[in-house]
Formats: structure tokens, C-alpha cells, sequence
């Protein structure tokens, strides 16, 4: 049993991959999503990408976040936080990022899978349901 756990460790934590060097603010916007329909972000507009940013601040966001299971917030910092989210079972790991706007209240959204090509809407969900538990 103990020799077949270390076979499948490097599989498991190969899964993760390298996070992203260019996540931030630039320009005052967060990156654009790739071409691929793996992730979503409030600055998109197409039916694939874009979702509507949350109606609450940094605080509340991160509220949600530290309730949450297999959620790192890796950097707070003004109004922007960044956090990764690692699945349950295959240790994929997700790229979050929120932008807090003071002038319309609202806070913009990127989330994205840093491996593959499709996530099969797991990064909607999550907005979705980090949007469900603010309400």
C-alpha cells in the first residue's frame, strides 16, 4: 500500500501546476480570460466568459472564502485578493482573483483552471455559489 502511494503523490501533486505569473491589476481591469472556456471574469462580455461581479466588498469576500474548504488565500493587498481553490479529488488548482470597485459598489471577478481545457462550469459554479453565500 505504501509503494503504491508514492506512484500516484507525484501524479496527484502534478496536478496542481505552476501558478500564474501575470495575475494582478493591470491597467485598473484583471487579465483576460484565455480562449479557452475554462474561466470566467466579470471584465468579459461573451456568453462563455462573462459573469456578472459580486455586490459586496473585499472583507465580505474573504469572509466567504475562509469558511470554505481546500481555499488559500495566497495575497490580500487593498482592494484586490487573490486565492486558489484545489479540487477534492485530482488537487486541480484554481486561480481567483477579486477587484474591488468603490465607485460602483461592486467587486469584479476572475476565476480560471490553471491545467486543461475545459473545467465543465466549475469556475461558474464557484462565483456563483461564493456569490449565493454573500446574499
Amino acid at each position: 500500500m505504501k509503494k503504491s502511494l508514492f506512484v500516484v503523490l507525484p501524479f496527484l501533486t502534478a496536478c496542481a501546476g505552476e501558478a500564474p505569473q501575470n495575475l494582478g491589476v493591470q491597467d485598473g481591469r484583471l487579465i483576460p480570460c484565455p480562449e479557452s472556456p475554462n474561466c470566467v471574469s466579470s471584465f468579459e462580455t461573451d456568453e462563455t466568459h462573462g459573469i456578472a461581479p459580486l455586490a459586496a466588498d473585499i472583507d465580505a469576500i474573504e469572509a466567504v472564502l475562509l469558511a470554505q474548504e481546500r481555499t488559500n488565500i495566497v495575497r490580500k493587498q487593498g482592494n484586490y485578493l487573490y486565492a486558489e481553490f484545489t479540487s477534492r479529488i485530482m488537487g486541480f488548482v484554481d486561480d481567483v482573483e477579486f477587484l474591488y470597485d468603490p465607485a460602483s459598489q461592486q467587486t469584479h471577478v476572475r476565476s480560471a483552471s490553471r491545467l486543461g481545457y475545459s473545467d465543465l462550469g466549475a469556475n461558474r459554479d464557484r462565483i456563483e455559489s461564493i456569490r449565493a453565500a454573500l446574499n
